[in-house]
């Protein structure tokens, strides 16, 4: 009887794996915030990242100290899940470096992501992202450390394609607001939040296209934030509309009351969860041969779907029968 092979080794022979992490992003500045966002992560599960902000999170002034204070709390016994990454300084700040010198050398082991704002050009990102894995080597790291991009600006925009297609890039971020002021009233401020966000043209262009970038790219598109801090029905909409509508398959959480209500909207239903495990437990038993299922024939093509949907089912905390937990999470 020959040994069951893993979808991961039988799916995606000499091709790039989809990046699996959580559809929620928490965004959190201070100490206190961060140390919440921490212990909340360790109530609810693994369901979601924490973004440490050094970019408007630090005080004028204080931003080596406040760096070396992510430093200390990620690498404390706090981070539980390690499942905790850091926006740095866009690269016209003067001490973007300095961040990426204290973080990736004092955290570089266990930073799950470093967040880079305010890219003008593809040029920037690929300079910053190079020094980000050349200080990764120098500090012994061990690991490429990955990256996410803010798509906020014209140039990022114009670049978005060359963008995605950077090494060690994990996750394309629309920010809003930025992207919105820099059209000089062009488009309303109404159109920062529902409905103009999703049906202002300019900004159905611009989300469209960070999407199929991201995609085109193997790459997650990660939506803007709900300028509603506390009324989650307004945020599930936002979110609901963002996947459903846009294909986002992550989004910004800003406040700890969004975070549910942005896992719950992006979460995979749970008779497709279901339907996904019962066709890979088949296929798996076939050695990845075409099967029939209700009637439908599934082969590898139908398959690469139903993994990567089962492992957004898992860390979106959607229950996975027992079988299956079994023989693909074991």
């Amino acid at each position: 009887m020959s040994t069951a092979v893993h979808p991961s080794q039988a799916l995606f022979a000499g091709e790039k794996p989809f990046p699996v992490i959580p559809s929620c992003e928490h965004f959190a500045g201070s100490e206190k915030l961060i140390g919440k966002a921490l212990e909340l992560q360790d109530k609810l599960g693994p369901v979601f990242d924490i973004t440490c902000d050094c970019e408007d999170g630090a005080p004028a002034g204080q931003e080596k100290a406040h760096a070396e204070m992510i430093v200390r709390v990620l690498t404390s016994d706090a981070n539980k899940h390690k499942m905790a990454g850091a926006r740095i300084h866009d690269y016209s700040h003067p001490l973007w470096k300095q961040d990426v010198d204290i973080l990736v050398g004092g955290a570089g082991k266990v930073l799950a992501y470093i967040t880079i704002p305010k890219c003008t050009a593809f040029a920037e990102a690929k300079e910053m992202i190079d020094y980000i894995q050349s200080v990764a080597t120098k500090t012994g790291a061990g690991r490429t450390i990955p990256t996410h991009i803010l798509v906020e600006t014209h140039g990022a925009l114009r670049d978005v394609h060359q963008i995605a297609a950077l090494p060690s890039i994990q996750v394309l971020d629309f920010g809003l607001m930025d992207f919105v002021s820099g059209h000089h009233g062009a488009i309303p401020a109404a159109a920062m939040r529902s409905p103009g966000q999703f049906e202002h043209k300019l900004l159905v262009r611009a989300k469209t296209e960070v999407v199929a970038a991201a995609l085109a790219n193997g790459v997650v598109p990660a939506h803007n934030v709900c300028l509603d801090l506390k009324n989650t029905e307004v945020v599930l909409a936002d979110a609901k509309r963002a996947r459903e509508e846009f294909g986002f398959l992550r989004m910004w959480s800003i406040y700890p009351a969004q975070i549910t209500a942005i896992v719950d909207a992006m979460k995979p239903d749970h008779s497709e969860v279901e339907d996904a495990a019962n066709i890979l437990l088949a296929a798996q038993a076939t050695d990845w041969g075409p099967i029939q299922y209700k009637g439908e024939l599934h082969d590898r093509a139908t398959y690469r779907y139903f993994w990567e949907l089962l492992q957004k089912a898992k860390v979106t905390g959607v229950k996975i029968m027992d079988s299956a937990n079994q023989a693909f999470f074991a």
